[in-house]
């Protein structure tokens, strides 16, 4: 069939403003084809089709329905507090953060240009980009996080959670997401990156669970993330306090 493909087609209409937001809305069964259900991102589509769209989320990324579910789930209160997201990418957990009513929020990232314009220029957000949050030093913040947040991929949260959680305020408070298939090593990963087995990302957990606790946090709570991640693994939320 010629047309357009389906996540370009909805971008050209501003229905979403990124293909990526596009395809992840279709995955999740959020847009329609002549009343149809569409599922598939490559699916061409002509002038004369019927697109019905609703938006998948309200935030910049797929992230911040993760932090908004965490922050409903483990009752935590965030407004006023001074916060700190460690890997915060395009911005999900840093506006969820920002509509909780957070004083202040500095968003650390390894890499650069990935922060929404929506969020840069915002008064209450100081963006730290090209920042390893391994390197972080408690002269950076003023005052000290009250809360702490992460959502880091391609590395362990054992290697780049233990810098910001010293140089926090008595109380602090952690969320963070636990993705298994950055804990579990190479040769657990199976067909499309996929951890192996259930078993094996429940392990995953209960060692980052461990391994906070060493550190002199309490573990609250875990859960489930409300959805799974973009490579479709599972995610697991993780709740503690200093």
């Amino acid at each position: 069939m010629d047309g357009t493909r389906l996540d370009i087609k909805l971008v050209e209409l501003g229905l979403y403003e990124s293909r990526a937001r596009a395809a992840s809305a279709i995955k999740t069964g959020h847009v329609k084809i002549d009343g149809k259900t569409a599922t598939k991102p490559s699916q061409k589509v002509a002038n004369n089709n019927i697109i019905e769209a609703e938006q998948e989320h309200p935030w910049v990324s797929r992230a911040g329905i993760k932090l908004a579910h965490a922050l409903k789930l483990f009752n935590i209160d965030v407004s006023g507090k001074t916060c700190l997201d460690v890997g915060s990418s395009t911005g999900g957990f840093t506006e969820v953060l920002l509509d909780n009513g957070a004083r202040k929020i500095y968003a650390v990232d390894v890499g650069q240009g990935q922060l929404h314009n929506k969020l840069k220029g915002h008064p209450k957000v100081v963006s730290m980009e090209q920042t390893d949050a391994r390197t972080l030093r408690a002269d950076m913040f003023d005052p000290l996080p009250q809360i702490v947040v992460c959502d880091a991929s391609f590395i362990s949260a054992t290697k780049i959670l233990e810098k910001p959680l010293s140089i926090v305020q008595p109380g602090a408070v952690l969320i963070s997401l636990v993705k298994p298939q950055f804990e579990v090593g190479r040769e657990n990963i199976g067909r499309g990156g996929l951890v192996k087995t259930e078993e094996l990302a429940k392990k995953a957990l209960t060692f980052v669970v461990n391994w906070v606790s060493e550190l002199g946090w309490e573990v609250r709570a875990t859960n489930l993330s409300p959805i799974k991640g973009g490579d479709g693994n599972i995610e697991y939320l993780l709740y503690a306090r200093k």
